[in-house]
């Protein structure tokens, strides 16, 4: 069964929305409010879940859900709609697409970071960002002005957990100088000078350590560029609420499409760069060496949570650009195109006026 993310207000029965500044459902029709319902079970921290046995067995029902998604053909987001939704335009690019009738089986989210910023607040954001921008075409900064509403969405993530314990040996490097003589020529007779030379003494070492990791962070989306998701981090996980299909109403939410295991992949290449910088610190000294490092890892659990984000996908010359907003924190990422109007004409006056600059010098020589 679909779960649909609807919740008619109780005064005039149209769909209510969550409100970010109130943190509470609002009806934009007749202006009445309603306290999230946090029941009694939803209290205290989120349960993480153990991820060899979500591996190696069916997942209970319980922690299973069917959504109605539709996938973009353009950048592959799978993203929710609501039922009265037929054709749209897809909120990561832009692309117009048809609401089909396919659902998304996948795992339940364990919890959800609620807007923190509104629309407007998101807007404001992106603005000054956008402000910033040299050489940004015109069309950019009227795309800006107009106000076009952005899309609220929830970006699917992992977290993972584990306890490590790494053995390693390799070398530790002590910089020491020697004074060593050499031959220069100055003013082209030859004279003896001494300089000091770096050397590095290596010693055998080995030892042992040990890391706790809590809630590595991993996209479970490949519809936006990484590089700007990942930019958007830190993310205040401490902000988060167990699931409540209520923090949900008014904005969608993108099925992931990263899976749990090819997740721990990328969380497990996350864990091993930090081992390895424990490992130097450990090894001490002022250069280090590896040789050998390996690692037992067990414990392992993870949960699947939904991050907010303000989204808008503008269209420049047949190309996509898109802005995101860190809807808790305001920190804004994103794709820009480049006016070659704007930069031919400041290359143009920066030699003019180097040009007039150099002819003033020159005449007051």
């Amino acid at each position: 069964m679909t779960e649909e993310h609807r919740f008619p207000c109780e005064v005039c029965g149209a769909d209510m929305r969550f409100d970010p500044t109130m943190s509470a459902l609002s009806c934009d029709h007749c202006g009445a409010s309603e306290a999230i319902d946090v029941s009694p079970w939803a209290s205290g921290a989120i349960k993480e879940m153990d991820f060899k046995a979500a591996l190696s067995t069916d997942m209970a029902e319980a922690e299973m859900e069917e959504v109605r998604v539709t996938k973009c053909e353009n950048c592959g987001a799978q993203v929710e709609f609501v039922e009265n939704d037929h054709a749209t335009e897809c909120p990561f690019c832009a692309t117009p697409v048809v609401i089909g009738t396919g659902t998304h089986r996948h795992i339940k989210p364990r919890g959800v970071m609620p807007f923190a910023l509104s629309e407007k607040q998101g807007r404001i954001a992106m603005n000054e960002w956008l402000g910033k921008l040299w050489f940004a075409p015109n069309g950019l900064k009227k795309y800006a002005r107009a106000g076009r509403k952005m899309q609220g969405i929830y970006v699917p993530y992992w977290t993972y957990d584990a306890d490590t314990k790494s053995r390693y040996s390799g070398q530790r490097g002590t910089i020491y100088y020697v004074t060593k003589t050499v031959r220069v020529m100055v003013d082209g007779k030859s004279q003896t000078r001494t300089q000091q030379v770096q050397k590095i003494r290596w010693t055998p070492v080995s030892g042992r350590v040990a890391r706790f990791f809590d809630d590595v962070l991993v996209l479970g989306s490949t519809s936006l560029p990484k590089k700007y998701t990942d930019a958007l981090a830190p993310w205040d996980l401490t902000a988060l609420e167990p699931y409540n299909a209520e923090y949900l109403a008014g904005f969608r939410a993108e099925g992931y499409s990263v899976d749990l295991e090819d997740g721990y992949t990328e969380a497990r290449a996350i864990m091993d760069r930090r081992i390895v910088r424990d490992v130097k610190f450990d090894i001490g000294g002022d250069r280090q060496r590896i040789t050998n490092l390996d690692t037992a890892i067990k414990d392992v659990t993870f949960k699947h949570i939904l991050l907010p984000v303000w989204l808008a996908a503008y269209k420049y010359r047949g190309k996509t650009f898109r802005f995101v907003v860190n809807a808790q924190s305001g920190s804004v990422k994103g794709e820009r195109p480049y006016s070659v109007w704007k930069i031919t004409f400041a290359v143009i006056t920066a030699a003019i006026v180097a040009a007039a600059i150099g002819a003033i010098y020159y005449a007051n020589q």
